[in-house]
């Protein structure tokens, strides 16, 4: 294998990598985008206070990784759905400008909370893959970043099945296309939001369980919901597959730019993507085309 071709692949497969993590973010964002029509803001800050509270699970008080992970997971979909049920509700009705201030305030309330709990040092923990590789057809390959791609698309078919096989994931579906339509129906359209925003949180706190260990456990974390925002617009707004694509290419394109193009560019090419599209294809790859007559 040729040099070139094989730095192309090792890009290629790093990009999947990280990509795999912005899909499951901005997966999460669609999810309870279409439940509730309202962008979660905090979502961000839920992944990143997942990763304190496994970093206090497994360093703190010695955890296996395992059992702090299942911990995590089911703390952070609790506490989502409790956002939900006790916080969000509240706001029903209202215009969709208030939910999305709602969520700003509850994300800069989760930050300063982490920060006065944990401290603003960065730290990491130990994981099953740390500090091992798989060599794949003469590229060195982290097991973290197999573990990461493995999750993805493990996460990605359970909830595909999960929506489109299962009578709770079908009234899902039907409270996301019309509340009011599925509430005479006889769905409990204020249990589904909830469960979904459960749900959301449970993703969050598998892709800051995994991505951690790259970036490290820091009240920076939360920013890669702005990252996860892009790959949405990428994708189609409101598009679950388009979600799940563009957080893949935004990953590969990230990697292609911090190697190929001027310093800068890497950690900028998210957001000059998020501007490109908006200006040149607004509906995204997979979005659905909204005309309105004048």
């Amino acid at each position: 294998m040729s040099p070139a071709l094989a730095q192309l692949l090792q890009l290629t497969i790093n990009g999947m990598a990280i990509g795999a993590i912005y899909a499951l973010v901005a997966l999460g964002l669609v999810l309870t985008y279409k439940a509730t029509e309202v962008l979660n803001f905090a979502h961000g800050d839920v992944l990143m206070a997942s990763s304190f509270v496994g970093w206090g699970l497994i360093v703190g008080l010695g955890w296996p990784f395992w059992l702090a992970a299942l911990a995590t997971v089911l703390f952070a979909g609790l506490f989502s759905w409790q956002l939900d049920a006790h916080i969000m509700r509240r706001i029903v009705g209202q215009p969709q400008f208030a939910g999305v201030m709602l969520t700003i305030a509850m994300a800069f309330m989760l930050r300063g909370l982490v920060s006065m709990s944990f401290g603003p040092e960065s730290r990491t923990y130990p994981t099953p893959w740390s500090g091992q590789t798989t060599r794949l057809a003469g590229l060195v390959v982290n097991d973290l970043s197999l573990a990461i791609v493995a999750a993805a698309l493990l996460i990605t078919l359970v909830l595909f099945w999960f929506l489109k096989k299962t009578a709770l994931g079908i009234s899902i579906q039907a409270a996301s296309q019309n509340q009011l339509a599925a509430y005479l129906s006889g769905i409990r359209v204020k249990r589904i939001s909830s469960l979904v925003w459960g749900i959301s949180g449970a993703i969050a706190a598998v892709c800051g369980l995994l991505l951690a260990p790259i970036a490290l456990v820091d009240i920076g974390l939360w920013i890669v919901m702005l990252k996860a925002l892009a790959a949405v617009v990428l994708g189609g707004f409101g598009s679950v597959p388009g979600a799940i694509l563009g957080g893949l290419l935004l990953g590969v394109i990230e990697q292609f730019s911090g190697v190929y193009l001027p310093d800068g560019f890497k950690d900028a090419m998210a957001y000059l993507v998020l501007i490109g599209v908006l200006i040149l294809w607004p509906r995204g790859l997979l979005g659905e085309a909204h005309g309105r007559r004048v």
